[in-house]
């Protein structure tokens, strides 16, 4: 029963982590097991325990699964910016070599619903030679496109799942998530991605005034059971 997803978004404010969580909520609600993981982050908190990133705490927060902190964020930075310069910065060389093997010790908990949650988009450098989709390559797991509704997103959207697929990895499902609440054209922008992208709407979360992990569950109950198969 266990599966594990990589979840990834169409830009840094699509709402990647509020879908995730919800999508843990949601599974948890169901009677599944659940565990994520936020390998790299950007804009941590610098705390008595050291960095910590409010994404991955969020994530942790909805994972039955408990692990320590660092293996659910291995890699945290304190400003917010691209992960690659924020790493060097810090003089810290991110591979995903090391990226992927952090990823197995999560992945061999065989949670039933397990998230892998990338940083900003598909194709987000993490060094000058390698990009956090090729993490996502080699991790071989099936990937939940978060797409941000908002002016532009079915340009964002056609292109992120174009390059998901190129890639050779399964695009599992999208998620439509509100982040504009005055996108012009709403429903005739939806109908659009429903009718051309190259994998099923998996759910559709509006625009939430307050965004809780419990709020997202409620849109994205079916999900789980759709995507977690015996």
């Amino acid at each position: 029963m266990a599966q594990a997803f990589f979840i990834t978004g169409t830009d840094t404010d699509a709402g990647k982590t509020s879908v995730a969580a919800g999508l843990l909520c949601a599974a948890k609600q169901q009677g599944c097991s659940t565990l994520a993981m936020k390998p790299v982050a950007s804009g941590c908190e610098m705390t008595v325990q050291g960095l910590r990133n409010s994404d991955a705490l969020a994530l942790m927060a909805q994972s039955t699964v408990q692990l320590p902190y660092t293996q659910i964020n291995p890699y945290a930075f304190a400003p917010a910016i691209a992960p690659h310069i924020a790493a060097q910065e810090a003089g810290v060389e991110l591979s995903v070599a090391d990226l992927h093997r952090a990823a197995q010790l999560v992945v061999q908990q065989q949670a039933d619903f397990t998230l892998i949650e990338g940083a900003g988009g598909w194709r987000v450098p993490i060094s000058n030679t390698e990009f956090l989709s090729d993490f996502a390559v080699a991790l071989q797991l099936p990937v939940i496109l978060v797409v941000g509704v908002k002016l532009g997103c079915i340009n964002h959207a056609f292109l992120t799942a174009q390059a998901i697929l190129n890639d050779g990895l399964e695009l599992a499902g999208w998620v439509a998530n509100v982040v504009d609440p005055h996108c012009a054209r709403l429903a005739e922008n939806l109908v659009t991605l429903r009718q051309l992208m190259p994998a099923p709407c998996l759910a559709e979360v509006p625009y939430l005034s307050t965004v809780s992990a419990e709020c997202s569950a409620e849109y994205l109950q079916p999900v789980p059971q759709l995507l977690v198969r015996d």
